[in-house]
């Protein structure tokens, strides 16, 4: 098959590795012209992970027109605060029927629309739209590490397309149809690893960290479940997989900008110039914020993550007001 590969960062990077190693020839689509040529000449994105040789089946351009032409399905990989305007543009470059997998993981601000919903309002036929998501650092995905995630579609047929594309000896895919709960979780496991990167930085342990993400698996629980979403999707590859990673792991953007940036009085815009990386905790704990209001839904530590970063609250004050909250039963 022919792939086209929308996003060229990190992750848009290592899927098209994946894709190649597939069998797929894949055509990705980068915004600049020097990003491109690298990786058409010597097979290395130069802006992201840099040290990876990409297969020669892939191939770079900075058009999206010329990367659709003749494609058998689209893969999205965009941040999340793009992804309508993503959508937008593709609505006069693809047919009806062209699957398409958003890997871009978040809520839209104001809607709090996830990211099925916008491509499904701006492309409709939802059910060839599909979402990828677990616990896959794009830095080791690349490099062939061992790796899982799942597909999640409205349609059986769509899921097990995707599955059998990202399908390699390395890169192990399982298929769901609970879509909304799959992309709640990893909206939700970047805002959390965010609190567990402050707390490392506030000097707290790993009995901490244990607590943040097990009391955030029950928060995306509920919200999943308020929502439309089944709450066994929380255990899985999508939800407590991707909250361990996301959390713990030294790769993680998000836990990195809370541990090394927002514990020590330093703030988003920081992170972003020094990185060029976005950190998409930060957008949803803003965006998730509209879906507990609708929904009636308590998240105690996306609040607490979001008056932190947008409202300017002291890291440890919050931390205070959070372990003084009353007792109550665990389930």
């Amino acid at each position: 098959m022919k792939v086209c590969v929308i996003g060229s960062g990190s992750w848009g990077t290592a899927l098209s590795q994946v894709l190649a190693d597939a069998g797929s020839a894949v055509s990705l689509v980068a915004r600049r012209e020097e990003v491109a040529a690298s990786i058409n000449r010597v097979h290395r994105n130069p802006d992201y992970l840099a040290d990876a040789v990409l297969s020669e089946n892939v191939r770079a351009t900075c058009s999206a027109l010329e990367g659709l032409a003749q494609a058998d399905a689209c893969v999205v990989v965009t941040p999340s605060r793009y992804l309508r305007d993503t959508a937008h543009m593709l609505c006069g470059l693809i047919p009806s029927h062209l699957p398409i997998v958003i890997c871009s993981k978040g809520a839209e601000a104001g809607t709090g629309a996830l990211p099925v919903e916008v491509f499904e309002q701006e492309l409709g036929n939802k059910d060839r739209l599909c979402v990828l998501s677990g616990p896959t650092h794009a830095e080791e995905v690349v490099h062939r590490i061992p790796s899982g995630a799942v597909c999640a579609s409205s349609s059986e047929a769509t899921a097990v397309l995707f599955r059998d594309l990202f399908s390699t000896d390395y890169f192990r895919t399982y298929t769901s149809d609970d879509v909304v709960g799959v992309e709640l979780c990893g909206a939700f496991k970047n805002v959390i690893a965010i609190a567990v990167g402050i707390s490392y930085g506030l000097g707290m342990g790993d009995d901490t960290a244990a607590m943040l993400i097990t009391r955030g698996l029950a928060e995306m629980g509920r919200c999943a479940g308020a929502c439309g979403g089944e709450a066994l999707t929380c255990m899985g590859l999508a939800g407590a997989g991707d909250m361990v990673v996301t959390c713990m792991s030294r790769h993680s953007r998000n836990r990195r900008f809370g541990e090394d940036y927002i514990a020590h009085g330093k703030t988003l815009a920081d992170f972003e110039a020094d990185t060029h990386m976005v950190v998409e905790g930060a957008l949803a704990c803003k965006t998730l914020e509209v879906l507990g209001r609708r929904h009636e839904v308590e998240l105690p530590l996306t609040d607490a993550v979001r008056a932190i970063i947008w409202q300017g609250a002291d890291p440890m004050l919050v931390a205070r007001t959070l372990l003084d909250r009353p007792l109550r039963s665990e389930f």
